[in-house]
């Protein structure tokens, strides 16, 4: 696999697992709940733009 995707993939790892901390923190915190349709799809949104903006930004830092 070209380092540059697997970087990217693992990036996108990072960003959901971060994000799903952070709307569980939020959720304990305030006793609100979120619908888990709404949760997956915000999380894929995360995940997804999380690769592409990694493996965009890889291009400049390089």
């Amino acid at each position: 696999m070209n380092p540059r995707v697997k970087a990217s993939l693992l990036w996108g790892v990072v960003g959901v697992l971060s994000f799903l901390v952070l709307l569980q923190g939020y959720e304990l915190l305030t006793e609100y709940r979120y619908s888990i349709g709404l949760k997956v799809g915000t999380t894929l949104l995360v995940g997804v733009g999380t690769v592409a903006l990694t493996y965009a930004a890889d291009e400049f830092l390089d």
